[in-house]
């Protein structure tokens, strides 16, 4: 990796562009819904010239709407081209589930029986054909919609100085030969990294209760399904701020 790199104090949104980046949802459709009325408010009240809201991944698993998280992302993105999502772990997790029930742990062990309950599902995971049984019915139970919406989603996108994933980036590796996985898993390597990138990273993925501001990433998974604290990162020119959306 380059020494130069971009320090978050520096870094600027392009000329123009607020942008809007959201931390992991986890099912917390209220929240959800809440931050787009606020960030609707301030785009009404301030009328910029362009604008882009991010959705940094997760959602699904956790919290109680899965569902309703998934048909509100479905809408807006098909609505609105500057409505952006990206993957998150917990949302290839549930693919992978679907893909096949008997080998995704993810799905099983961390939030699964609260999305499937959000799609009127109890998932039973106690023996093999038990499994099977709760794949069959959740399949049945979700609109084709939601599985195409996720599969097609991007790992990483870029604007001005801002590089958004869900997890981070592997220090030493140029943003644009990230690897798929790590850009929805990493955690050490890319947390206790002290040199800048060349763009500064906002990510969620690793839950805090108040966002996390480093040199070179910006954190803003501050584990909404457990705080009722969904958070948002504003960036207008070089101005840096947080909007919160609580229950």
């Amino acid at each position: 990796m380059m020494n130069e790199g971009v320090h978050f104090l520096d870094a600027a949104a392009p000329d123009g562009m607020r942008l809007y980046a959201i931390g992991d949802v986890h099912g917390r459709f209220d929240l959800l819904t809440r931050m787009h009325a606020l960030i609707a408010d301030e785009l009404e009240r301030d009328r910029p010239s362009d604008w882009r809201i991010i959705h940094l991944g997760d959602y699904v698993d956790r919290g109680p709407q899965s569902a309703q998280v998934l048909d509100f992302l479905v809408e807006a993105t098909a609505r609105d081209e500057r409505v952006l999502a990206l993957m998150g772990n917990h949302d290839e997790g549930m693919l992978d589930f679907l893909a096949s029930p008997a080998d995704s742990e993810l799905f099983v062990r961390y939030g699964g029986f609260d999305t499937a309950a959000s799609y009127g599902v109890v998932l039973d995971v106690q023996t093999p054909q038990a499994r099977a049984d709760s794949h069959r019915r959740l399949l049945a139970a979700m609109p084709d919609a939601h599985p195409l919406f996720i599969r097609d989603l991007p790992r990483s996108i870029s604007f001005g100085d801002f590089f958004f994933c869900h997890a981070g980036v592997r220090p030493g590796v140029a943003l644009d030969a990230q690897s798929p996985h790590d850009l929805i898993w990493i955690r050490g390597e890319f947390l206790n990294h002290p040199g800048l990138f060349e763009k500064v990273v906002v990510h969620g993925h690793t839950p805090h209760h108040e966002p996390q501001v480093m040199g070179n990433r910006v954190n803003v998974d501050t584990a909404a399904f457990d705080t009722g604290r969904l958070t948002v990162l504003v960036v207008d020119g070089m101005q840096k701020r947080f909007l919160v959306a609580e229950a």
